[in-house]
């Protein structure tokens, strides 16, 4: 008979975690708070190293529908509107790491997960319940459902995101931490758009204290848009999703290039809306400890919020589901040790990319001299620069 796992939320994270389970022979309940499973209209970067992870998954044909395949990752200024360095990608990532950088809508990477979740006759799907608590004892994991339901497992993994219950049960380490960043996020037909504001990159804006982000997703039928900017959030603002106010964004992007302004301006044309989040994360991991104790394991976003200045927050939840997939394989293992050894083999990797991205928020929103000597450093050595061969190669 095969051992149960208990998966805490329907996010990427959860889905990427059933499936990996399912792949090593185990039964999978998973629990997702919502009534449906669905994604808002965000859009995600998809290195080589995650890549990787959903073609291991047989997911290369359904991932290429819907993918776009960005020919190069720029940097500019956000005042000037010059371009200050340049990394080819396409069939360059391909020779140089194995597979392609590409970029999806986040509903589209959701959706094809829980296809391939459904194929899969281990699985069962449960709808608005969450895990609310959990005990553990004599080798058993046991769950209460928000519906008051006691569910018995063989292992529980918490993917129930920044905010997750079963994390704060396990570390007790309080609520998330509000970085003073708010990320404006808007989708947008491409079609709509004057063609000069269309894109084929992914182009990243620096300014002081700011920066955005575009890039095409769904075959490059759409563009996907981010700007973050520092400062404080709305008072009322104690939701992760919230509307935004297109004069607000435009008072923090003063002073930056016409093209940015223009582009920005015209969400609303080309079928858009802004939408807003408060940027939260949680200082590096320092511990496998972080990660797993006894029959219950972290991933993702609950295990590791971090900035979204290196794009990585869903890779790294693929990366750890793959991870986790291997571990739980390890038949011979009792299952505090196979969870052990999952967090043993994640939780430096994913300090190090929470590190990078605090580092990379830092370097993208400087001023003064460290935005000169940023600038030009980029003009010299761009594309060297903007490599990141130990994350794509999938090397700690």
């Amino acid at each position: 008979m095969n051992k149960q796992v208990l998966i805490a939320g329907g996010g990427i994270g959860g889905l990427a975690a059933a499936i990996a389970a399912a792949r090593a022979d185990w039964d999978v309940r998973l629990f997702e708070r919502a009534g449906q499973f669905s994604e808002v209209g965000a859009g995600i970067q998809l290195g080589p190293n995650v890549v990787r992870c959903l073609q291991a998954w047989g997911l290369q044909r359904p991932l290429q529908r819907v993918i776009a395949s960005p020919g190069a990752l720029r940097a500019c200024s956000a005042i000037t509107g010059r371009e200050l360095g340049h990394l080819p990608l396409g069939m360059d990532s391909v020779h140089r790491y194995g597979a392609a950088y590409a970029t999806i809508h986040r509903a589209d990477l959701h959706a094809l997960l829980l296809e391939a979740l459904q194929e899969q006759p281990s699985v069962h799907l449960n709808l608005n319940q969450f895990v609310s608590s959990y005990a553990e004892s004599d080798g058993v994991v046991t769950i209460r459902t928000s519906g008051n339901k006691l569910i018995e497992g063989d292992a529980l993994i918490g993917a129930d995101g920044v905010r997750s219950k079963v994390r704060a049960q396990m570390l007790d380490d309080g609520p998330p931490r509000i970085t003073g960043h708010l990320a404006y996020r808007a989708m947008v037909h491409q079609a709509q758009l004057p063609k000069r504001l269309r894109t084929g990159d992914v182009t990243a804006w620096l300014g002081p204290h700011l920066h955005a982000i575009q890039y095409p997703v769904r075959r490059g039928e759409l563009q996907n848009l981010v700007v973050i900017v520092q400062g404080p959030a709305p008072e009322d603002l104690d939701q992760w999703d919230h509307s935004a106010n297109l004069p607000d964004l435009l008072v923090h992007l003063k002073g930056t290039c016409s093209y940015l302004q223009d582009l920005v301006q015209h969400v609303p044309d080309a079928g858009g809306e802004w939408r807003l989040w408060p940027v939260a994360d949680r200082v590096p991991l320092a511990s496998p400890r972080q990660m797993a104790q006894g029959l219950v394991a972290l991933l993702g976003d609950a295990a590791h919020p971090m900035r979204p200045y290196l794009a990585q927050g869903a890779g790294m939840a693929i990366e750890d589901a793959a991870e986790l997939q291997g571990a739980l394989s390890m038949h011979d293992l009792d299952v505090s040790l196979r969870l052990r050894r999952y967090a043993l083999n994640r939780w430096q990797r994913n300090a190090r990319v929470q590190e990078r991205s605090l580092r990379n928020g830092r370097i993208f929103h400087a001023t003064g001299l460290v935005r000169w000597g940023r600038d030009l450093s980029l003009r010299m050595l761009g594309s060297r620069l903007m490599d990141v061969p130990w994350l794509y190669r999938g090397n700690n």
